[in-house]
Parts: C-alpha cells; structure tokens; sequence
C-alpha cells in the first residue's frame, strides 16, 4: 500500500546536512483512494527524536522533520505509517545519516603538494593507518579544489565520478561521505588522486588553465567508530605524503595519459594550502552524483578507407571507454574519440575545435588485459579510433560506459512509428550527454559549459525523462549565488565568462526553471530559496528599460540559430526583432514572480509585480502591435511568443494566430524557429486549434524538422536542423555539436498534447489526461513516475475504434477529456478503460501535393520513376530552381503533369506505409 519512501527526494542517503522532508508513494488496486492520516517517527540509537503522532492529513510529499535538533554523523531510523480512505494501514521504513553539519565538525586541514607548475602528473595524497579492534562503522568525508577519486587498499570508495562536481567554488564547494566499513583492514592505506578538473584545468572557448586557482589542493577525513564506542579521527594534515602515479596527464577537454610502466614515485610532504579563503562555503552533496548508468559493447569494429581502426558503440553518449589493454604493435595505446564519421566513412574530429579527447596508455607485455579507465575526464563520443593495437585486437576489449548525473528515469513515451520512438531515445540521450553535474551544451567538444538558455528550453522536457529536483536545486543554487544586481544572471552556470550583461530567454532560467520545478514537484521551500533571485532578475530588467517601460538596450540573443535571417547572413540570431523577445521574456518572467509570490502567500509582492505585469503588456502592445493587430516583426517565433506567452489582446488573437499559420504555409508547414520559438511553436499550435499543422511540422523528415536528424542516423538531438547535410556534408560555423538537448524541448509536447499528461496543481496533485489523436501514430503510450506515483495515457486509433487507457495514482484526482469528447470528468485514483467507435483514420501521407520536387527526388523510388517517365528529366540544368517547388506550384505552370506527379506521390506513399 506505501512505497518509495524518500528523504530529501533520496532513498537511505548518508551524509545530508539539511533538515530532511519525508515523501511517500501509496498504492492500491482500488479507485478513488486517498490518504486521510500519516504518523511518522524518528528514532536513533533507540532513541526516539521525534513523533508526529497521528495526523489528519493527506500530506504524502515533503512533510518536513519537526523532532529534536539533529546530530552532526549520526544514522537515523524512519517508519511512516499512512492510513486510507478504506481503512487500510501501510507502513514504510527506512533511514537517514547526517554528514558534517557545520565546517568545525572538520576534523582536517586543507593540503596540497610542493610540484612545480609544469608538472601535469596528478598529485596522490597518501596516508597509512593501523586499526586494533573491530570496527563498527567507518566513513570518508573528502572534497577537493580539483577532481578526486579516494582508494583504501587499492579498492574504490564509492562509485563516483568527477567528484566534489563543478560549483561556483567561490561561493560553494561539495563534499561527499562515503561509506567504507567494509574496506578496512587491520593495516590500510588511503590514497587519494587529484586531478585538475573544472577548477584548474583548462576550460572555456579560449580553454584557459587556473580560473579558479592554481594548485589543486585536498580536505579529507577518515571517521572510525570502534564497536566499543570509542571514535577517532585520521583527517588530512602535513603527515600525509605526496606521490606521483601512473596519470601524468588529465584535462576535461583533452583526455588522459596513463603510464602503468612508472612506479609510484614519492616526491614530498602534504604542506597547508593557503588559499582556503578563495573557497566558499562547504556543503554536503548536493544533488545526485555522476555515475556510469550503463555499458555499451561495440556494435561494429570497422576499417576505415584510409585505414583506421574504429569502433561503434552504436549510440552517441559522454562518459569513458574501459579498455581491457590489447598487446601492442608500438610503444602505447592511443584513443581519440569522435561523433561520427564523415560521408566517406572516415573518423571525424572536426567539430570538436580544439579539445584533443584523447586518452593514451603506456604499459608492458606483462600488463595485457589489464582492466583500464581514464578518471578525470570525459568524452562525448559513439566512436572511438585505435591507434597502436595489434591486429588481434578485438571488439571485446572495449566497452562504452555512459557517464551522467545519476537521475532516475521518470518517464516514457512510445509510438507505433519507429521514428518518433527514435527521436524520443535521442531527447533522452540528449539528457543523458549533457546533464553531466551541470547542465552542458554540448559533451564533445571545448566549450562543455552551463549554458542557462538551454536549460531554461529543455527543463519541462527534462522533468518528464527523468528525476530532475536535485539536479537542477544544486545548479540554481550556483546561479543565485552568481547574480548580481550589476550584471544580473549570467550566461553560464557556474559563470566563467566573467561580467557580461543578463540577456532575455538565457538569463529568464532564473525565473523559469525554478518555477518550472515548482510546478512538478510542489516543492514550496525551493521555490521560497530561489525566489529573491527570481525577483532580481525582474528587478535588473525594469531598471534598464527606456522611457516606454520596456527593455530596449543592451546585447541580446534573439531567437538563436533561427532561419529566418536573410540569404547569406551570418547574423546567429535570427530574423525577430531581438527587443520583442526581450520584453516577451520579460513580461512572462514578472508573471512568473507574480505568481510565485501568489503561491507563497507574499501577497504585497504579488500585487506589486501582477501590476508591472500588466504595464509592460501594455507597452509591448503599443510598441509592437498595430491598431489593427499586426505585428511588428511577424516571424513564427514572434508570434508564437506572443500568443504562447498570452501577451495579445483576446481580439488580436485570431488574427496574430492566421499570420503565424501564413507564415508556416510559405515555408511548406515547415518550421523556421530557432532556440526561443522551437520549445513553444507545436504547443502553441495544438493549444489555438492548430494541432493538425503542429503535426505536419513535427513530421516532417526533411530539413528543417526533427526526424531529419533521425533519418540521418542521429542517436542524439543535434544543435543545428541540419548539421549534417543531405549530401553528408557538416555544417561549417563551427558550431557543430551532435548532441545538444535544446530543440530536444519537443519532447514535453510529445508528454502533454499527444500522450496527454499534463500538470493542474503543482506535484502533479491534480491531473488533466487530454490525449491528442496525432497523424503518423495510431497508437501511443506515455507513463510518468510523478511524486505521488505513476501515470499512465495510452491511446489507440484504429480500424475504427478509439481505446484509452489511464492510471491515475492513490491520493491524487484526476480531470479526463478523452479525443473527439467535448465533455470532460473527474476521477479519483485507479485505472480506466474506454472505447467508442470513430471515423478517424490517422494514416499518416508523407507526400501530397504540397511535398517539393526535391522531396519526391530525394526517395530513391521517386528518382526512379520520373526517370522512367520522363528520361532525361532529372538531368536538365534548370531542376535545381523546380527541387523547391511544391507540386502544387509546379502543375500551375504544367497542368498535364498531373498524372505524372500523383503516380509518384500514390507510389511513396504506399512504400512508406509499408514500414
């Protein structure tokens, strides 16, 4: 009946230094069940720290501590017990540990080596200890001005990787507490390797070295309690050594050296480091850490045309490649990694500008089939080229291991069309590349930065794949602790760009996302934290608007990557006017304050920015819309922005929403929209009537539209439409990367308007089930792991019957509107069934009328047959200016082709149902 019991949204975690809140899944079989009390109870040491006692109540999530102050490095036990609406009784156990609480609780010192600074081996603080008795419990707390990975008897504390993580380590530093009883000795050692990661190493588009500081530096301490009670302390100090290991080289962009035939060499004593005010606060972990979530063997070994040994692993990821080490053919093993090949079936580096990403291994006869890993790196990659191999050298001996921050699948969506079913794999991937700590661009090559525009797109989409609370609670923290009324909120997070101006739709992450989790978690606390720097950003923007009210000056991205700029413009930020954007952003953005401050009950802020709300609406009306409900810039991000965001008056709407539709139509129903109007094109359609256009958008497998990249072989999204060509060609801007999760923001529209999961009170504590019937799937099924338990939408359209199927889980309601119904009910919990019959058929035709020449030739059957018909066709100079001509625009010139062109269009279109 109760499942899933977590505390600060983790199952058993050790080591958290903040109050915890208590969450709860119930489950049952019946309809329309709800919680109606809870008890919860604390004990530790057999100790009772606190008892709720029976509450009236159906609080499932985040019900907070209200027992005795907790103790710093103490283990507490947890039973809740829930009773129901049926009379049911469930309970649930589990427990909790405390980390270090407040820095004095250190019982260490800051340490770091005495290497010169050309030195690029990483440094191994190392320490010996003796234990007399039996052990009872034994932890590590470490952090580092570095990467580290901590060893006692040779064996691996913990599964980490990249640790503390990247923060804004002026402001905040992470720890992490390991639980390492089971690796004690009688005689030990501990070793601990740091490496320069993000806070040394180099970083940035000019991938500058020391942002941070310049020496990598370690606090660290072992924690042992005897099972007679008695506990003592080895912590980092100057009787620890330093050593030199097999790493002699470790750079995030550039890969790893490792030389197995060097011993470790001991080149001095630990000394103090004495830059401990350059570090902010120390914090327990945070969020989930980064993990290996799953392996990958080879799915090809290949030889390249100009001879390159290359293996695919068959899916684009970032994380690490463990190698069973092959016998040699020279002196060392070399890995370079890649994203793809290019057209001639070639390793192709290209796109990753100056990152190397390479890893090399040095090693002896003796050492083949050693199991090696490189450690204070990370590659985005689907292909690795092996250089120095011997020609036995098998596929087995590599194996791809998919690094990301460890969050919880939450979500699925699927399809009877394989292509969308792909596209989905690549949002995911996509995910899984870039929320690697922070959330990245790009994994692959020299930049690998928090880009907050990105995020702010990608987090509805994010929330829907995957367990997102702690991951993006950690990186806001960063980002508040780096806004600032100067400058507002920086580009990147953490900011390593230095001061630049807050920019419209990057900096609006602070509004957005925090409102965004808000949304599916009904976490107040997190919302109450982040909301000063919520109002910051508003606050930033109203002092720099102009004499109009709006926000006029200053550097602005616009609508990034858009294609609507003019023929032969380089401009990167599309045709709509940058300020429309800006004061779009910040109009949603005041709403957003607004009604966060509603939610948190701050009712005289709530007042005072629902009143700038309304004035900057107003403002952009008479700056940007005409008497008559024209625009001025009427791109399709402009006015998806304006109808999406609610910002036209209800009279304008029609018409503001015909010129979106006009627009669409000049460019074949295809998109135009770049970083800003892609994340709200579709579901500004389907949400005005225009679900059937969104879906011929979405569909579309040319460029510029999503299953482009898929029918290209992409296993991620891409960060242009078209960063391969259709003749193979890359993109040449060099801004190329093949996993970049933004237009992957399609994905909460696959959620919430086909499957039909959508959000009507925060947590997901009310639930609108409105499935979307959609051409080119006849059947769809969508499941969401909310915070009060799964949900699930499916529905079928077939052979003239509609069926759906909904779960709706214990202790939430849910409002269902079911296709071509216009009434609407509510229900408890409990799964439903429905059918009705139809006259809807969802078979998808590819081709039309309205398809190009260039789309009808670029099929190998359609070539095939207008040769056929019309030898020679194909060939005459002046089809280049007919490839992009409608069908329809073609038969105005030559009505008798008709024939000819529906002949060609039946065929393709039967070929393709056939798939």
């Amino acid at each position: 009946m109760i499942r899933d019991l977590t505390i600060e949204y983790r199952k058993n975690p050790i080591g958290i230094d903040e109050k915890p809140r208590f969450s709860w899944k119930l489950e049952s079989e019946k309809q329309d069940v709800v919680q109606t009390s809870y008890q919860i109870q604390v004990v530790s040491g057999g100790q009772l720290m606190w008892d709720s006692g029976r509450v009236e109540s159906d609080q499932s999530v985040l019900v907070p501590y209200k027992g005795a102050a907790l103790k710093e490095m103490t283990v507490y036990q947890v039973q809740v017990s829930v009773w129901d609406n049926c009379g049911e009784l469930g309970q649930v156990t589990g427990n909790f540990e405390t980390g270090l609480m407040r820095e004095e609780n250190w019982n260490a010192k800051w340490i770091t080596h005495t290497l010169p600074a050309e030195e690029t081996a990483c440094p191994v603080f190392v320490r010996s200890f003796s234990l007399d008795r039996p052990v009872k419990r034994a932890r590590l707390y470490a952090t580092a001005c570095g990467v580290y990975e901590a060893f006692i008897n040779g064996r691996k504390t913990g599964d980490l990787f990249l640790a503390p993580g990247w923060t804004s380590y002026h402001h905040r530093l992470q720890y992490q507490t390991y639980d390492i009883t089971e690796l004690l000795e009688k005689d030990n050692e501990i070793t601990v390797t740091v490496g320069n990661g993000w806070y040394k190493g180099e970083l940035g588009f000019d991938a500058r070295p020391n942002l941070y500081g310049d020496r990598t530096a370690l606090l660290a301490m072992v924690r042992i309690e005897y099972e007679d009670g008695e506990t003592i302390c080895i912590g980092t100090d100057t009787d620890w050594h330093v050593e030199t290991g097999e790493i002699l080289f470790s750079e995030i962009y550039h890969g790893e050296i490792q030389d197995y035939t060097k011993e470790r060499r001991q080149v001095g004593k630990a000394v103090l480091f004495e830059h401990t005010d350059d570090i902010g606060q120390i914090v327990a972990q945070e969020s989930e850490p980064v993990r290996v979530t799953k392996r990958f063997d080879v799915k090809e070994r290949i030889v390249t045309p100009k001879g390159e040994l290359v293996f695919d692993f068959g899916q684009n990821m970032a994380g690490l490649v463990e190698i069973r080490l092959p016998k040699l053919m020279g002196d060392r093993l070399v890995i370079r990694y890649a994203e793809t090949l290019d057209k001639d079936g070639n390793f192709y580096t290209e796109n990753l500008r100056t990152a190397r990403c390479t890893d090399t291994f040095v090693y002896e006869e003796k050492q083949v089939g050693m199991l090696v890993m490189p450690h204070f790196t990370f590659h985005g990659f689907r292909y690795i080229c092996v250089e120095g191999a011997g020609t036995e050298t098998e596929a087995s001996d590599f194996t791809a291991c998919a690094m990301h921050t460890d969050m919880q699948p939450t979500g699925t969506f699927t399809s009877d069309n394989t292509l969308v079913n792909q596209l989905q794999s690549n949002i995911q991937w996509g995910q899984r590349g870039n929320f690697l700590d922070v959330p990245t661009d790009c994994p692959q090559r020299d930049e690998r930065l928090g880009w907050t525009g990105d995020a702010q797109v990608f987090c509805g989409t994010a929330s829907y794949n995957f367990h997102t609370a702690l991951f993006f609670r950690k990186w806001l923290r960063d980002m508040a602790a780096e806004t600032n009324p100067e400058w507002g909120v920086p580009h990147v997070v953490p900011n390593i760009l230095g001061n630049q101006a807050g920019a419209a739709a990057w900096s609006d992450a602070a509004t957005i996302i925090p409102w965004t989790i808000y949304k599916v978690y009904g976490d107040k606390e997190m919302l109450a934290e982040q909301f000063p720097m919520m109002k910051n950003w508003v606050d930033y923007i109203h002092a720099r608007v102009s004499k109009n009210g709006l926000w006029q000056s200053g550097f602005q991205y616009g609508d990034w990557l858009a294609l609507d700029i003019e023929s032969g413009s380089t401009d990167r930020t599309g045709g709509t006017d940058k300020y429309l954007v800006a004061n779009a952003y910040y109009a949603y953005s005041t709403r957003i304050v607004r009604d966060a401050a509603d939610a948190l009950g701050y009712a005289e802020e709530a007042k005072a920015y629902g009143d700038l709300y309304e004035k900057i609406v107003e403002a952009i009306h008479v700056e940007y819309v005409t008497r008559s409900g024209r625009m001025v810039s009427e791109t399709q991000t402009a006015c998806v922005l304006m109808l999406y965001f609610d910002l036209i008056k209800p009279e304008f709407r029609n018409r503001i929403l015909e010129t979106l539709e006009l627009n669409i139509g000049a460019h074949h129903n295809h998109l135009t929209t770049g970083f800003v109007g892609t994340p709200y094109l579709c579901h500004c359609l389907s949400e005005n009537g225009l679900h059937g256009l969104a879906d011929e958008i979405f569909m579309k497998e040319d460029f510029p539209g999503w299953l482009y990249a898929v029918k290209k072989g992409a296993t991620t999204i891409w960060e242009r439409w078209n960063s391969i060509l259709p003749n193979g060609d890359f993109d040449e801007s060099g801004m190329n990367s093949l996993n970049h999760y933004a237009y992957g923001s399609i994905g909460s529209w696959l959620y919430e308007k086909v499957a039909g999961i959508r959000c009507m009170e925060p947590g997901y504590k009310k639930i609108r089930i409105q499935p979307t019937l959609t051409k080119g799937m006849t059947e769809v099924s969508a499941t969401y792991e909310s915070i009060y338990g799964t949900i699930v939408s499916a529905w079928s359209c077939r052979e003239g019957k509609i069926c759906v199927d909904v779960q709706i889980p214990a202790n939430t309601t849910a409002v269902i509107q079911l296709p071509e119904k216009e009434a609407e009910f509510t229900v408890g919990s409990g799964r439903y069934h429905y059918e009705y019959k139809t006259d809807t058929n969802l078979k998808f035709e590819k081709y039309s009328l309205e398809s190009t020449l260039g789309e009808l030739v670029a099929e190998e059957l359609g070539r095939s047959m207008f040769e056929e018909m019309v030898p020679g066709m194909l060939e005459d100079p002046l089809i280049k200016f007919a490839l992009s001509m409608t069908i329809s625009d073609l038969l105005m010139q030559d009505a008798q082709a008709k024939p000819m062109y529906l002949a060609v269009i039946d065929a393709l279109n039967a070929a393709n149902s056939k798939l």
